[in-house]
């Protein structure tokens, strides 16, 4: 039995993302019918030997202008590596054609790949696109359900802070990084991040269930220590709590101290005023529920000089794959020192600016700072 002959210029017209062909001089090729309905084109418009960089010449100034002057320079960089190419996500923010002097915003995915012949050299170009609008506006609203289970702005007494949430990069959802500043009686406050593992509305919803529990906690005892003790109590019957980390700080600006606790929390930082970096690690527990009984957690006191700035964080400020995370203490060490005269809303930029990759995050990312 012999097999069928395989199309492929039907396969390439049924494709289900939207794809170009081109030259390697970015001269149009052959466009799939997925390409014609995403674009809002007609085949003539797509007509082959025409330059790809042509497209919106007529209109420079037209949000489509910028994207195709990405697309032209993403598939020259391929031309001239022989390497694929994932854009950054472009945004085109446009009219809508069926209704005029409507705007809308669409989101686009897109692909560049060299194609080489039997001789190894490069013939053809693919540019392969995909509207993700509606997984970004999903992503959106995830976020912003994210923001909302986090703690507003609120005053604590005279004294400034500033706090940061940043997602991953390969998630773009809600997740399991939370902080939380509490005012107490008294010149005191407390504060404290954690992390749930995993990510999405599972991670989210147990993350809100401890951010709630701890900071309840932290109003009603006397310290960080016994405050998390609660938390671990109570986290053993929330499904999903298991190896949760955090850590809490309980500040006390009439006595000048910090007490700390941690459990499998990376350790607070303490900067002074001289740029020294003290990083809080002398009380510290594993992660809750890690334990096969409940015990009493470590506590420890330091004390603090007017000026000092507090810092809190989760790991994805620090942490790298295949890095040693005294390596991300250091470089977090030398940042501070570097901006210790910052105010902390300042700071915080400084910090996210240094310490996070230029892509993005890998992991989600909180940070809560106070200046003491």
């Amino acid at each position: 039995m012999t097999e069928p002959e395989i199309d492929y210029k039907a396969v390439f017209q049924a494709l289900p993302g939207a794809v170009v062909l081109l030259t390697p001089e970015l001269l149009y090729l052959d466009v799939n019918e997925e390409f014609l309905r995403q674009m809002g084109r007609t085949r003539e418009q797509a007509a082959g030997g025409r330059f790809l960089g042509d497209d919106f010449a007529h209109s420079p100034n037209d949000p489509g202008a910028a994207v195709v002057r990405n697309v032209v320079a993403s598939l020259r960089r391929v031309a001239e590596t022989g390497e694929r190419e994932t854009m950054e996500l472009q945004r085109y923010d446009g009219e809508d054609p069926e209704q005029p002097g409507t705007r809308y915003v669409r989101y686009f995915s897109m692909i560049n790949t060299p194609v080489f012949g039997p001789d190894g050299r490069m013939a053809l170009l693919m540019h392969r696109v995909e509207d993700v609008t509606e997984l970004i506006r999903a992503r959106e609203v995830a976020l912003s359900l994210q923001e909302a289970m986090l703690p507003t702005p609120r005053c604590l007494g005279n004294h400034a802070w500033a706090a940061r949430y940043r997602p991953a990069i390969d998630t773009l959802e809600v997740c399991g990084d939370w902080y939380d500043l509490v005012d107490l009686d008294g010149d005191r406050a407390a504060v404290a991040v954690g992390d749930v593992v995993g990510h999405g509305l599972p991670a989210a919803q147990v993350m809100g269930q401890l951010r709630s529990a701890l900071s309840a906690a932290s109003r009603s005892t006397d310290g960080p220590a016994r405050a998390l003790e609660v938390l671990g109590l109570y986290a053993r019957s929330v499904e999903g709590a298991e190896n949760t980390t955090a850590a809490g700080a309980f500040i006390d600006w009439d006595t000048r101290t910090i007490t700390y606790s941690s459990a499998g929390h990376p350790p607070p930082a303490l900067l002074r005023g001289d740029g020294t970096v003290e990083f809080l690690d002398r009380a510290t527990d594993p992660p809750l529920g890690a334990r096969p009984e409940p015990a009493p957690h470590p506590e420890a006191t330091v004390s603090f000089t007017e000026g000092s700035v507090l810092v809190l964080y989760t790991d994805g400020l620090i942490e790298r794959r295949h890095e040693d995370i005294d390596t991300g203490l250091a470089r977090l060490a030398r940042s501070l020192a570097r901006h210790r005269a910052a105010d902390p809303e300042t700071l915080a930029d400084a910090l996210l600016a240094d310490l996070l990759p230029p892509g993005g995050v890998t992991d989600d990312t909180a940070l809560v700072i106070v200046r003491l």
